[in-house]
């Protein structure tokens, strides 16, 4: 019992605690964690077309960094999207603060969080965005967590739950959230057991604190705690705690 308690310390401390450790020194020498959220800069990173002048539908998912010590860990997403012929994006978010948790428009559809730049999770354009915004709605019209009070920062249900739960109920995006994105494995129905949000494998949660996701899309995820360590089985690569996906 003993060999067996000391064995799974030093695969905690390999695979969880070094991998932190490390992204929180790359984190303490390239990131100003002074800024506050009304300091950080939120503006458009102008990688977006202006809408009027692009007429095809647009769909995407965005992940940027988190502020302040945080950003050692996780990200948040949100999702924009546009109608064909539209003159403005829509965006989508969930956050902890005051009011109602999702937020229309709070910001540039293409906007830093917190001064970090947003990476691109999904795109999809023209008869592939026109199929998928209606069962984008409604999958946003059907999140749960929508009620005040309702946003827990950690394990979930939070921003990163919400993007998940609208991917899950859209399976033929078969997209995976970064692994970083924590609270993505909140079990927004309750379940431990079920399928994975992609569809293309199974996911065992224990109320979002730690977990197992076997499948095609998400690959192989251990979460303890919200950190995630996996293999990228479709597109090659290695997932840590922190760093988040690591291509091979």
């Amino acid at each position: 019992m003993r060999r067996f308690l000391r064995l799974n310390a030093y695969v905690f401390v390999l695979l969880f605690a070094l991998p932190l450790g490390a992204h929180a020194l790359v984190q303490w020498h390239g990131v100003d964690w002074t800024k506050n959220w009304r300091t950080a800069d939120w503006s458009s990173t102008g990688t977006l077309p202006p809408a009027a002048q692009s007429p095809p539908a647009l769909v995407r998912i965005y992940a940027a960094r988190v502020g302040h010590w945080r950003s050692i860990f996780a990200v948040h997403s949100w999702i924009v999207f546009k109608e064909r012929g539209a003159d403005a994006y829509e965006r989508y978010d969930v956050v902890g603060w005051s009011g109602a948790p999702i937020r229309h428009n709070m910001r540039a559809p293409d906007a830093r969080w917190y001064g970090n730049e947003p990476d691109v999770v999904f795109t999809a354009s023209g008869e592939e965005a026109e199929r998928l915004i209606p069962r984008l709605r409604a999958a946003i019209a059907s999140y749960p967590y929508a009620g005040y009070g309702d946003y827990r920062i950690w394990p979930g249900p939070n921003s990163n739950t919400f993007v998940a739960h609208v991917v899950e109920q859209v399976p033929e995006m078969a997209v995976a959230l970064p692994s970083t994105a924590i609270g993505k494995d909140f079990p927004v129905d309750g379940d431990w057991v079920g399928l994975a949000p992609s569809r293309t494998g199974l996911r065992l949660t224990l109320d979002g604190y730690a977990g197992l996701t076997l499948a095609w899309v998400e690959g192989i995820e251990l979460n303890m705690f919200g950190a995630v360590v996996g293999i990228d089985l479709r597109r090659p690569g290695i997932k840590l705690p922190g760093f988040g996906r690591i291509g091979i």
